[in-house]
C-alpha cells in the first residue's frame, strides 16, 4: 500500500517532562490505526503534532504531497457565532458561496436569481453537500442546525465537529477520543461508517469495543517504545500478554547470568586484571538490562464500602417534566441491596437528570424518593472535576480532608498517602490542576468521590478520559464493590461487564428495565426491530392485495422529474456504471484462481459495492418512473 504519512524519531517535551522520545512509526493508505498509551504520555500532544498544530522537539513528519488530513481534537474549538451549517461548509469556499447565494434567491424570489444559483450549486455539487450534510447531523443526533454551536452542549458540539471533519472527504483522519459525548447510537453508527469508509485513520480512545471493531492495527507506546500489532484490539491483548511472558522470561534469564558475572566482579582486582575488557563491558551491559521494571504502577483502588443496610431506596411513581419534555412518566422502582444498574438512551432523554433527581438534587413534579439511612452516595458528574485550576492536586484534596479515614477505620492517611494510591507521586501532587491531562483530572475527580468510603455509586460517564488500564482496574474494583451502583455510560464494553440489568430511557417519560447486559439488549432491539418491519410489509402487502384495480381514467400520470431529480438521474446513471463496472473486475479478480494480497479489504470492498448497488438501483427506478 502507498505510504501516506511516516514519522521518524519524533521527540517532545514539557519542560523538564519528557512527553515521549524517538517515537517511529508509519501511516500507509487504508491503514486503520488506534494508538494505546496510559494517560499523561502525551497520546493527545502527539497527535496535534502530526495534525501540524503543535511544534515537537526533534525528529520529523513526512507526508505525502497533496495529503488532505481531518483532525477532531477531544475538545473542538468552534466559532461560537456560526450555526452547526454553517460550521460545517466554512472553509469550503466554494459550496459556502453557492449555498449562501441560493438561500438568497429563494429568500428574494427573482426566478432570474434561482435560475443562476441553481446552476452554481450545480457546478459545486452544492446540492449533494448539503443532502450529506442534513443526513449526517441527523443521524449524529444533532437536530438544532440554525442555533449558534455556542449555545450547544459540548456533546453537540463535538457532534457538529465530527460532521465537519468527515464532510471534508479527508485521506487520514486523526481522531481524538471520537466516543466521549456521543451516545450509544451516535457510536454505533459512527462505527460502522469508519469501518466502510475507504480512509486512513489514525485515533486515540478508550472505548475497546470501537478499537476492536474499527481498528487492523494497534500502535503502543510503553516505556517510551514503540509495540505495533497487525490486528484488532483483541488480538493487541493476546499479543501483549505473550510480548510480556517473553520478556519476563528473558529478564529472568539476564539477572541468573547478571549473578554468576557479579561473582567474577567481586574477585580480587588482581585476578580479574588479565581479564577480557568485552566481558567487564558485558557485565555493565547486563546490569542495565536487568534494571528493567516489568511492573507496571497501577492505580490502586482498595477503598471498601460503608456498610450499607436493607434498605436502599425506593422510587414512587415519580413524574418528571420540562415544558413539554417529559423526563419521567410515573417511574416505580425498589433498589436492592448490591445491585448494579446501568442506564442508557439518546443524548437528551434524561439519563443525567434522572441521577440528579435520584439524589435531591433535581426535585421531582410526583412521587417520593425513599432513600435509606445508611446510604452513603458518592457522585461522579459527568461534568468533570469543580476544582479550581490555580491550585495545587495536593492542596485541593487537603481542601475535602487532611485526615483520610477509610475502610471503616482500618486506613487512615495523609492527602499525599491517599493521592499515591492513583497514581500522583509526590512531584506530580505539586502540579496545577490546570497542566493536568485529561486522564489525570479523572483519576483526581475519581479519588475525591471515594475518599469518603461511598456505599451507593453514582457515576454519570466514569470512563471519559480515563486510559484502558485504568478502565479495567476500575471495572475490577466495581465488580468488587460491596455497595450499589447506577452506571451512566455510553462504554459498551465497561456496561458489559459490570452491571446486572439496564435502565433502558426510550423518550416520553418511558423507562425500559432489560433484565441483561447492554449487548444482549442490542441484539434483542436489532430482533425486536426486524419482526416489526417483517410485520410492516406483510400488512402493507395485506392492504395492496385487497385494494381493487384502479380504472384507467382513475390512474394518475406520474409527477415530471424536476431539475434537481433530472441532475440526480444523470449522475445515478453514471454512478450505477461505474459501481457494475468495479463489481465485475473484482469478480473476476476472485474467480481467477491466483493469490490476492489483500483478499479481507477486496472483500470488504465488494460488500460494501453490493450493498450501495441495491440502494442507487432502487431510487433509479424511482426517478425512471416519472420520465
Amino acid at each position: 500500500m502507498a505510504s501516506f504519512l511516516q514519522i521518524e524519531n519524533l521527540t517532545k517535551s514539557f519542560g523538564d517532562r519528557l512527553l515521549f522520545g524517538d517515537v517511529t512509526f508509519g501511516i500507509n493508505e487504508g491503514d486503520k490505526i488506534g494508538l494505546i498509551a496510559k494517560n499523561g504520555t502525551g497520546k493527545t500532544t502527539l497527535l496535534r503534532c502530526i495534525a501540524g498544530l503543535e511544534p515537537y522537539d526533534s525528529g520529523d513528519i513526512v507526508a505525502r504531497t497533496g495529503l488532505k488530513i481531518g483532525f477532531l481534537e477531544q475538545t473542538p474549538q468552534l466559532q461560537p457565532e456560526l450555526s452547526a451549517i454553517e460550521t460545517c461548509i466554512e472553509g469550503n469556499e466554494p459550496v459556502r458561496r453557492a449555498i449562501t447565494a441560493y438561500e438568497k434567491a429563494i429568500a428574494a424570489g427573482d426566478p432570474a436569481d434561482i435560475a443562476r444559483a441553481s446552476e452554481a450549486m450545480d457546478a459545486t455539487q452544492a446540492w449533494d453537500y448539503e443532502d450529506r450534510l442534513r443526513q449526517m447531523l441527523s443521524q449524529l443526533g444533532v437536530k438544532d442546525l440554525t442555533t449558534p454551536v455556542g449555545l450547544l452542549s459540548g456533546g453537540q458540539r463535538k457532534r457538529v465537529a465530527l460532521a465537519k471533519v468527515i464532510l471534508d472527504e479527508p485521506q487520514l483522519i486523526i481522531l481524538d477520543e471520537p466516543t466521549n459525548h456521543l451516545d450509544i447510537a451516535s457510536i454505533e453508527w459512527l462505527e460502522t461508517y469508519l469501518t466502510r469508509a475507504r480512509i486512513a485513520l489514525l485515533m486515540v480512545t478508550h472505548d475497546r469495543y470501537f478499537l476492536d471493531r474499527v481498528c487492523d492495527k494497534i500502535i503502543e507506546i510503553d516505556r517510551q517504545q514503540i509495540f505495533t500489532y497487525t490486528g484488532n484490539y483483541s488480538y493487541y491483548l493476546r499479543k501483549r500478554q505473550e510480548r510480556i511472558e517473553a520478556m519476563t522470561a528473558e529478564l529472568a534469564k539476564v539477572r541468573n547470568t547478571l549473578r554468576r558475572e557479579q561473582e567474577w566482579m567481586n574477585r580480587q582486582p588482581q585476578a580479574r586484571a588479565g581479564k577480557a575488557q568485552y566481558r567487564i563491558d558485558s557485565f555493565y551491559d547486563l546490569q542495565r538490562r536487568a534494571a528493567v521494571n516489568l511492573r507496571e504502577k497501577e492505580v490502586s483502588l482498595n477503598v471498601k464500602s460503608s456498610y450499607i443496610g436493607n434498605k436502599i431506596f425506593e422510587a414512587s411513581h415519580i413524574s418528571k417534566r420540562f415544558g413539554d419534555k417529559i423526563i419521567l412518566r410515573d417511574f416505580s422502582y425498589t433498589f436492592a441491596r448490591y445491585e448494579k444498574v446501568g442506564i442508557v438512551g439518546n443524548n437528551g432523554v434524561g439519563k443525567s437528570t434522572f441521577i440528579k433527581m435520584l439524589q435531591g438534587l433535581i426535585p421531582s413534579d410526583t412521587g417520593i424518593w425513599d432513600v435509606g439511612e445508611t446510604v452513603r452516595f458518592g457522585y461522579y458528574s459527568q461534568d468533570g472535576i469543580n476544582f479550581n485550576p490555580e491550585k495545587k492536586v495536593i492542596d485541593a484534596i487537603t481542601e475535602i480532608a487532611d485526615d483520610i479515614v477509610l475502610n471503616g477505620g482500618e486506613l487512615r492517611l495523609n492527602p499525599s498517602q491517599y493521592l499515591q494510591h492513583f497514581l500522583f507521586s509526590p512531584p506530580d501532587q505539586q502540579k496545577l490542576i490546570a497542566k493536568l491531562s485529561g486522564g489525570e483530572r479523572s483519576r483526581l475527580y475519581l479519588a475525591s468521590v471515594l475518599m469518603h468510603s461511598p456505599n451507593f455509586l453514582i457515576l454519570d460517564e466514569p470512563t471519559n478520559d480515563l486510559d484502558i488500564v485504568t478502565l479495567g482496574i476500575l471495572e475490577e474494583y466495581l465488580s468488587q464493590f460491596n455497595g450499589c451502583a447506577i452506571i451512566v455510560s455510553h462504554d459498551r464494553y465497561f456496561l458489559d461487564n459490570i452491571v446486572d440489568h439496564i435502565f433502558v430511557l426510550e423518550g416520553d417519560g418511558e423507562v425500559r428495565d432489560f433484565p441483561g447486559t447492554y449487548s444482549e439488549y442490542r441484539a434483542w432491539r436489532q430482533q425486536r426491530d426486524e419482526e416489526q418491519r417483517s410485520a410492516r410489509a406483510a400488512e402493507e402487502e395485506k392492504k395492496r392485495a385487497a385494494r381493487p384495480a384502479p380504472r384507467r381514467s382513475e390512474t394518475a400520470r406520474p409527477p415530471k422529474l424536476t431539475f434537481k431529480e433530472r441532475k440526480e438521474l444523470e449522475q445515478l446513471t453514471a454512478e450505477l456504471d461505474a459501481i457494475n463496472s468495479e463489481i465485475a473486475s473484482l469478480e473476476a479478480l476472485f474467480n481467477s484462481g491466483e493469490p490476492i494480497p489483500d483478499i479481507a479489504e477486496k472483500s470488504a470492498r465488494y460488500t460494501a459495492l453490493r450493498s450501495s448497488l441495491d440502494d442507487k438501483e432502487l431510487r433509479w427506478l424511482e426517478l425512471s418512473e416519472k420520465e
